[in-house]
């Protein structure tokens, strides 16, 4: 009995130990084909043994096997089982299952299974991304996801773009914060296309309310891409594309434009019927030109890309770096519309111990604009190229006796001196090539940005991670602007300073400033992640963080150098008299603590948490400190037993959220008191209001996630209400009471925004010929729901706008159009009270109040300028080695005030026209749509809903066909060949050169070019 015992004493001891011996830690990095993968699940196949990647897809499992089996499972990729054999050491590259899901998505300062996620949060198809060769990244988001609206200011090189998630909802600044690698920033211009590993756009307030004071009007978060443990890559990817003006307005040429024109003298008051108009009398003039002012302006433009990374790394350090080049020369004449960007980014990881790993993600760019007017504004280089009259050349006759070599535009209309001055039937406008020419606006920016973090797992198994990471946003600017005197000299006054000088920047002068900004972001956060029984699952996270940012700026300007080159264009060269020299300074800062929590029960119920609290300098002691919560629940119907039987439905989950965001974007030093002193008497330049506080977003969302076919299929959709209160406005004081000071911050007004946003994919991967669709599209309402007491309105003449309760931010107001007046009867019984010299053929305006006259009572809201429905449809397919793709992208019920149809179609000035004058009203019955031509007011001087058009339009913004070849094929690992076709044809109503335009009111805007694209993608 006694050696029994001890020979089973043995025996375990013999098994238990060999069991010992043979066990041992396997550890290594899970990716796909663009990275690494988190939270991929890591199990020892046969027993309750798992863990799961962190965020960089790396994994430590203990006590396994030598001869065990791992498992590797990823929703939306194809399990993969692998034999240990020993190995201590397995990377594992995971194959796309046929669903495609972008199961884990970044999140405020972590990431979640997209499972668990019960916030409105978006993720951007990378590969679509890739293919919209833009230069700012942010337009790249244009069409991809539902309540995102995206618009070039301008088509201009290097002009901004302008991106709203969910509507307009501030009376202020409405820019979305923008997260890079945990660094915020509101611009991301400087940032490389080619760089993006992923985007996330966090949409409602559950989602974004991590992010606290900064977050009202959404967040968009960018992680860029990073090397991999044991794979080296060599990726060069250029392009060079050619770029045309199209969609251009057809003008009146010269015999078309001395007709209107003396139609119009004829129509004038006081002209005799049978006289002959001096436009009739210059038919026989020998110098008149016959200028398409539109094609003396325009040109082709040439736009070139050149991208380089190299990327790679061992067990325990990854790498890679990029640089690039960026250069675009636009669609205007001579070299003074170019843009360049230079990029460098250095990136990378080291894993100093199996739990303490450190990482430096820095970027450094450089981008130089040669700056024209592209928005109609001064000096309007587009708008004088479509209101200058036919009849003027280009250049003047070298005879011509005001012609110089280094002035040869014609300026003023056939101009003798200013003796004799200048043809004035022809109005004075600016030659635009001339303006073209002598433009040197030049801006320069420097920026560095990145981040330095280092993260330590406090637990063997890294359920639990502090992270410190430390943000630098470093820019710095220099402005140019050399003003050049041209044109002809119309001073006839020898004693005038100025004699002798043309009319235009009169005299030379150069601006110029020099400006620094620098932020710091310094970030700690404690992040728990953790399934229990695989059954109980927490995600919780504990952060602090501290932004400081101090900005600089110098400037001055001189007037009247003697000697314009360019190696005299410097201050030092200029007079003295009227020098000007200005600096200024200026810091703020935010001190925030957060924490969110999402737990998850048996993959089925989720629910989610977040609270920030921020404390902003812009703020005074008693309102420092905004609180920001916000709650969620998701619930997975499809993991329901009773759902079992319905096995075509893959994913069926139910969402809803409320949360508040917050808003401080408003002058530092807002809330206090402004004084200066003259002669020892303090003046107070503005009150202060020490009650100031933040603004805050709160918004509820109702959401619904659908996959079917295996998730070949997916359909999303959402219902969102956000209103906007305490809304940051200024209030003018009654100057009977303190004199004219500056207008005082109050928090007044509220703002709604609420919609309707759908998403559907659909994959098909099943055969040789693979295709997709991703659509989306969605609704928005916006309205002001109140101001401030003493601000009933908020007029602005320049734009023709109102913002007043109850209407959309920035309405338009005006009279309403209601034709033309057809006979003499119809005006005295419309304007039975006052007809005020008003003639047959004039606009007739409606008569709101009855009261028989038009006046500023008759006004009301016309259009409204922001977007009702948006939409995008991306389509891809790809058939052996050709792929196809294309995105149609669009907006409906948008409202634009077309200035410049007002300024050539119904302006009293012998301006150019367009070649719809020629269907003006000229007698009983002609037209109900355009008035007579005449140089007396016709009514086309007012502000009024004619001018109102309709900017909705459906533009096909990328086409790209591509060829890969083989990989066998020249000894490298992939080559790609493409074309792409951008702004190929658009489908609008608007008249005006662009739809796409974001200025409220278009005085002629440097339109979008169509786009013809050539480049090659090429891996070593």
């Amino acid at each position: 009995m006694r050696k029994n015992v001890i020979y089973n004493m043995v025996l375990l001891w013999t098994i238990v130990s060999g069991s010992v011996m043979y066990a041992q830690t396997v550890k290594g990095v899970v990716s796909d084909s663009s990275g690494p993968l988190p939270q991929v699940n890591v199990a020892v196949k046969g027993t309750a043994i798992n863990t799961a990647t962190d965020f960089d897809g790396n994994y430590t499992i203990n006590n396994v096997d030598s001869n065990a089996v791992l498992v590797f499972s990823y929703i939306g990729f194809l399990t993969k089982e692998i034999a240990v054999k020993g190995n201590t050491v397995i990377n594992v590259v995971l194959v796309e299952d046929s669903q495609k899901l972008e199961e884990v998505v970044v999140v405020g300062y972590t990431s979640q299974k997209k499972a668990s996620i019960t916030g409105a949060v978006s993720t951007v198809d990378l590969a679509d991304l890739s293919k919209t060769r833009v230069v700012d990244v942010a337009q790249a988001l244009q069409g991809q996801v539902a309540g995102v609206f995206v618009a070039a200011n301008t088509g201009a090189p290097g002009d901004g773009i302008k991106l709203r998630i969910r509507g307009e909802g501030t009376l202020g600044k409405n820019d979305v914060l923008y997260v890079i690698d945990g660094v915020p920033t509101r611009d991301i211009s400087f940032l490389n296309q080619s760089d993006i590993k992923s985007m996330s756009v966090l949409k409602d307030a559950a989602a974004g309310a991590i992010y606290g004071s900064r977050a009202a009007s959404g967040v968009v978060l960018i992680t860029t891409k990073s090397g991999l443990k044991g794979r080296s890559s060599f990726d060069v990817d250029m392009y060079s594309g050619i770029h045309f003006a199209t969609n251009l307005p057809k003008m009146l040429n010269t015999d078309q434009y001395l007709t209107v024109k003396d139609q119009a003298w004829h129509n004038t008051a006081g002209n005799a019927a049978s006289a002959i108009s001096p436009y009739a009398a210059d038919r026989s003039r020998t110098d008149l030109a016959n200028t398409d002012w539109q094609d003396e302006l325009f040109t082709t433009g040439i736009s070139k890309n050149f991208q380089v990374s190299a990327s790679g790394g061992s067990e325990n350090v990854q790498y890679l770096i990029s640089g690039g080049y960026f250069g675009h020369d636009g669609i205007v004449v001579e070299d003074n519309d170019q843009f360049e960007r230079f990029n460098f980014r250095s990136n990378v990881n080291a894993d100093i111990s199996d739990r303490f790993k450190v990482g430096t993600n820095l970027q450094i760019s450089y981008a130089k604009q040669d700056k024209l007017s592209s928005s109609g504004d001064v000096p309007g280089v587009i708008r004088h190229a479509l209101i200058r009259p036919p009849v003027l050349g280009v250049y003047k006759d070298v005879s011509d006796p005001t012609y110089t070599e280094s002035n040869p535009y014609t300026d003023l209309p056939f101009y003798t001196g200013p003796n004799d001055g200048w043809s004035k039937i022809y109005e004075y406008t600016s030659n635009p090539i001339a303006i073209v020419h002598f433009t040197d606006d030049k801006r320069n920016t420097f920026q560095t940005f990145g981040n330095l973090y280092g993260e330590y797992a406090l637990l063997r198994d890294k359920t639990l991670k502090f992270k410190s990471n430390l943000g630098v946003d470093i820019k710095f600017s220099h402005n140019k602007n050399f003003a050049s005197n041209f044109g002809d000299a119309n001073i006839n006054d020898p004693s005038n300073q100025y004699y002798g000088l043309g009319r235009n920047n009169r005299p030379n002068g150069l601006d110029e400033n020099r400006g620094q900004e620098m932020t710091f972001t310094f970030t700690n956060t404690l992040n728990y992640i953790k399934t229990f029984k695989e059954l109980h699952s927490i995600n919780a996270l504990l952060g602090m963080e501290n932004i400081s940012s101090k900005a600089a700026a110098m400037g001055g300007s001189r007037q009247n150098f003697d000697n314009t080159t360019d190696p005299f264009r410097y201050l030092d060269y200029g007079s003295t008299t009227n020098a000007y020299s200005s600096g200024s300074a200026s810091n703020w800062s935010l001190l925030s603590y957060f924490a969110s929590g999402t737990y998850g029960y048996d993959n089925k119920y989720f629910a989610s948490a977040t609270m920030r609290a921020d404390a902003s300098s812009r703020f005074g002691p008693n309102n420092k400190w905004g609180y920001f919560p916000s709650v969620s629940a998701g619930w997975v119907v499809s993991q329901e037993d009773f759902m079992k039987k319905s096995d075509w439905i893959s994913n069926l989950k139910l969402r809803a959220s409320w949360g508040e965001a917050g808003n401080q974007e408003l002058p530092n030093n807002a809330y206090e008191t402004l004084v200066s002193s003259t002669g020892g008497v303090v003046n107070v330049v503005r009150y202060g209001n020490p009650d100031l506080k933040w603004e805050t977003t709160t918004q509820t969302n109702f959401g619904v996630d659908l996959g079917i076919l295996n998730n070949k299929l997916s359909f999303t959709a959402d219902y969102f209400t956000k209103t906007t209160d305490d809304i940051l406005l200024t209030v003018g004081l009654p100057a009977v009471s303190v004199g004219v000071i500056e207008r005082t911050f109050v928090n007044a007004g509220e703002v709604n925004n609420k919609g309707l946003e759908f998403g559907v994919n659909f994959q098909n991967n099943d055969n040789e010929f693979k295709y997709g669709i991703n659509a989306n599209i969605a609704t928005l309402t916006n309205r002001v729901n109140k101001l401030h007491e003493f601000v009933k309105n908020i007029t602005d003449d320049f734009t023709h706008t109102k913002t007043e309760t109850g209407q959309p931010i920035s309405s338009y107001y005006g009279y309403q159009f209601d034709g033309i007046y057809q006979n003499s009867a119809e005006v005295s019984t419309h304007l039975f009270s006052n007809a005020n010299a008003t003639q047959p053929g004039d606009i007739k305006f409606k008569d709101l109040n009855s009261d028989g006259q038009i006046n500023a009572d008759d006004r009301t809201f016309i259009g409204n300028p922001i977007p009702k429905v948006t939409y995008g449809v991306n389509f891809n397919a790809s058939y052996k080695n050709f792929d196809i793709s294309f995105l149609l992208q669009g907006v409906e019920g948008v409202d634009r005030y077309n200035d410049l149809k007002q300024i050539l179609n119904y302006d009293s000035r012998p301006f150019n026209s367009t070649t719809a004058v020629l269907d003006s009203w000229n007698g009983e019955g002609t037209s109900n749509t355009t008035p007579r031509v005449t140089f007396n007011n016709n009514g086309g001087g007012n502000v009024s809903s004619v001018f109102v058009e309709d900017a909705s339009y459906l533009r096909l913004k990328n086409l790209e066909i591509g060829y890969t070849f083989n990989k066998t094929v020249l000894g490298i690992k992939d080559m790609r060949l493409y074309a792409s076709g951008q702004n190929l044809f658009t489908i609008t109503d608007y008249t005006g050169l662009d739809p796409e335009s974001t200025s409220l009111i278009d005085k002629g805007t440097y339109p979008q070019s169509q786009s013809f694209i050539f480049g090659v993608r090429v891996k070593l």
